[in-house]
């Protein structure tokens, strides 16, 4: 029995019957081949044959051509495709013929770093002399990377903060770079991915200065948009290579809904539990198994439910061979349990999506999704992960509570064809281009072509810092003028430079880092923080010296809601639409918010454990947003009463923003949301959507576009949700300001369909 059967007989069982609400089977789907325009060198050759590699894919061919013609890439192809060959192949050639080339590779994650220079080391190419450059390299071998090194593998932090404003010392380097590689693409998003986009920019300013002009080759997922997103990030033309021409063998995917509990109002059955029942029935028939979970606690959980039904079952002894996989293990206890994968010796893991990304740990038979991970290029990655040694394999996705995986369960055909997400950054982001145009005049001085790399908002940040003391102009060019280097105060991840580090008191080390104009929402004093599937709580805030303190909280079963009260004031309007009777506008706004308290909440069935009380300043965000006035002659005729109307937008907004990413790789953190019965400036009940972020990162855009879509398939949620009032499945949030207070479900239908 392989997985695809095992998953059959497991649909067609009492409990599978119960649970099972959609079965699909895609089909395999053979290689397509294809040789290079001009031949691959013997020597590279003789390497490949060596890895059991004969042929290349029709797709990893077309992107080789493209790089040895001097034309950048993005390669968009499925989990396991052989994506690295793209860019490894012109890299060591270039390097096994003598030519002095040298080549940058950007990863998320040192754990993707390291197995990329483990496989490039493995090419055994006389003079490849490949390291990787991050916080956790030692003084010494740094020294040896910047003289010596050929292939250095690093992050964008490295490259903002250690490398970029250093690059006198990387001369050499930047005078020979041929090749700049950036992987998972589709992650370079929203802020984060408009600073890169800036930081790339500086990158390719500083290789001219050196008389370098880098061919760039992007590495992702699946997406909606990776041309442009790739060409967004680096400024140039990028050719996408989309057609994959990699085999894949066939995969029965399940959609597994949990009944509810038999007393009504309560929640559904444990996702934890069901997971692991999953895991223990997978591995009981012999298929080595990997189920993604949300938390550290969670992959505890579901490798503890799954051992104990194991131990109960035909065979205790399959108990040892399950395990847990988080960021939380040391580097070599993770390794070992990679190992034991590759070797067969475990059958069931259950991780966080510290295994989502692209370590090699072999094939697996089959994987469980706790939950619809938010993106396609997330669900088809973790999927992925099964299948990759030609056999037929078996994919489950078990829906939570949240309005996506409620769409999914009830459009269960759009997992497979629906089109990935677009994913959007904002290079021209005021406070973007502000603090990256700083840093860039710190490394070289300004001329005017540098409008070139950054555009037409470098006059006006060049004004800024000249009246700032910054920076001073001298012989037609701008020289930094500031006492200290700016990129250490630039965070990536931030769109001002107000940064709050969340600390661990036990031991002093950074967990993360949030932007100051969102602190009060997401690290008040109490607050539960979840960093890479871990829980902290937050002792206490301490804004002057941009500081959270917080203690690791792992074992509690609880999460808080922060209250606060929200105003908006329309500053710009961009552009304006009709959707019905409504209108529809994209510009920027002003949101002013006020922390007042929070509530701690049980994780395992949401009830409340207490309410507190916070006093906390107003904040002020200038962002970009979507937003939707409606005429209330016309909501009135459309059965809406005036007393409904708080109820009916709060519950419509609360349903736009939970399925907004339909329609851009974005969460609902990213975003935020105000409604209000009477907005004092359109004069008409309005709903608005906007950036998280100051500035924004073009989600607000994305919204405007996709409107009526938008609001058909949040309809559509709503009206066919079987709750009677509104529930975490349609009109509920869990960052909701008000605690979920006035929500009209009906109204909200009424509204919509209007709209539609």
């Amino acid at each position: 029995m392989d997985a695809f059967e095992a998953l059959d007989a497991l649909a067609g069982s009492p409990l599978g019957l119960e649970r099972v609400r959609h079965l699909e089977s895609l089909p395999n789907r053979p290689a397509r081949h294809a040789s290079t325009k001009e031949p691959l060198s013997d020597d590279v050759l003789a390497r490949l044959r060596s890895f059991g590699i004969t042929d290349l894919y029709a797709h990893q061919a077309a992107a080789i051509d493209h790089i040895r013609a001097g034309q950048s890439v993005v390669v968009a192809t499925g989990t396991a495709s052989g994506k690295s060959l793209c860019y490894q192949i012109p890299i060591v050639e270039a390097i096994a013929s003598g030519r002095p080339a040298t080549a940058l590779a950007l990863f998320p994650t040192k754990a993707l770093a390291q197995d990329q220079l483990r496989s490039l080391r493995s090419w055994l190419v006389p003079g490849l002399k490949a390291v990787t450059y991050d916080g956790d390299t030692p003084d010494a071998d740094r020294a040896w990377a910047r003289k010596h090194a050929n292939i250095v593998l690093t992050n964008p932090d490295m490259l903002h903060v250690g490398i970029l404003p250093a690059h006198q010392r990387w001369a050499t380097f930047f005078m020979r770079l041929e090749y700049v590689v950036i992987d998972e693409l589709h992650a370079l998003r929203g802020i984060f991915g408009s600073h890169v986009a800036l930081l790339l920019r500086r990158l390719r300013r500083i290789s001219r200065h050196y008389g370098s002009d880098p061919v760039f080759c992007f590495s992702s997922a699946t997406i909606g948009n990776p041309a442009e997103l790739a060409s967004a990030l680096c400024g140039l033309d990028v050719e996408p290579i989309v057609d994959d021409g990699a085999p894949r063998a066939a995969r029965r995917l399940a959609i597994w809904d949990r009944p509810l509990e038999d007393t009504p109002g309560e929640p559904r059955l444990s996702a934890n539990a069901e997971c692991g029942r999953l895991l223990a029935e997978f591995v009981a028939a012999g298929q080595q198994t990997l189920a993604f979970t949300r938390s550290r606690k969670g992959a505890e959980l579901v490798a503890q439910h799954a051992r104990r039904q194991l131990t109960d079952g035909a065979d205790p002894a399959q108990a040892e061979t399950v395990t847990s996989y988080r960021a939380g293990y040391l580097p070599k206890e993770r390794r070992a349990i990679e190992q034991r994968l590759v070797e067969r010796e475990l059958l069931g893991i259950a991780a966080t999506n510290a295994l989502e990304l692209g370590i090699d740990i072999g094939g697996l038979d089959a994987v469980i999704v706790n939950g619809f991970p938010g993106t396609m290029a997330s669900f088809w990655q973790q999927i992925g992960r099964s299948g990759r040694s030609g056999a037929r394999s078996a994919a489950v996705l078990v829906v939570g509570d949240d309005q996506l995986d409620q769409w999914y369960l009830r459009h269960p055909s759009e997992l497979v064809s629906r089109p990935p997400e677009r994913v959007v950054v904002n290079p021209d982001n005021p406070f973007v281009t502000h603090a990256q145009i700083a840093c860039a005049t710190h490394e070289l001085p300004l001329t005017r072509d540098d409008d070139e790399w950054f555009g037409a908002g470098l006059d006006d940040v060049v004004t800024e810092l000249v009246q700032a003391d910054l920076a001073k102009p001298r012989g037609g060019k701008l020289y930094w003028a500031g006492r200290e280097p700016p990129a250490p105060r630039v965070s990536l991840r931030s769109g001002s430079n107000d940064e709050i580090r969340i600390v661990d008191v036990d031991d002093g080390e950074i967990v993360g880092t949030v932007d100051g104009g969102r602190s009060h929402a997401v690290v008040h004093p109490g607050a539960i923080y979840l960093h890479l599937g871990r829980q902290y709580r937050v002792e206490r805030l301490d804004e002057p010296n941009h500081v959270a303190l917080a203690t690791p909280a792992d074992d509690l079963d609880e999460f808080t809601q922060a209250r606060s009260i929200t105003d908006i004031s329309i500053v710009d309007i961009d552009r304006s639409g009709s959707i019905g009777p409504a209108t529809v506008h994209v510009g920027s706004v002003a949101v002013a918010s006020q922390v007042t308290g929070y509530q701690r909440r049980h994780l395992s069935n949401g009830r409340v454990i207490e309410t507190v009380e916070l006093d906390l300043p107003e904040r002020v965000l200038q962002t970009r947003a979507c937003w939707y006035t409606v005429p209330l002659a016309a909501l009135v005729r459309a059965g809406v009463e005036p007393v409904q109307l708080l109820g009916t937008v709060h519950a419509a907004e609360h349903g736009l923003i939970g399925l907004l990413p339909l329609f851009t790789i974005c969460d609902r953190w990213d975003v935020g949301g105000v409604s209000m019965a009477t907005h004092p400036q359109t004069g008409e009940p309005s709903i608005f959507v906007y950036d998280g972020y100051p500035g924004g990162a073009g989600i607000a855009e994305l919204a405007f576009d996709a409107a009526t879509d938008h609001v058909r398939a949040t309809l559509d949620l709503i009206e066919r949700c079987s709750c009677a009032d509104g529930c975490p499945s349609c009109v509920q949030s869990p960052k909701c300001g008000n605690f979920n207070e006035y929500l009209d479900k009906a109204g909200a239908i009424r509204l919509l369909r209007l709209l539609s």
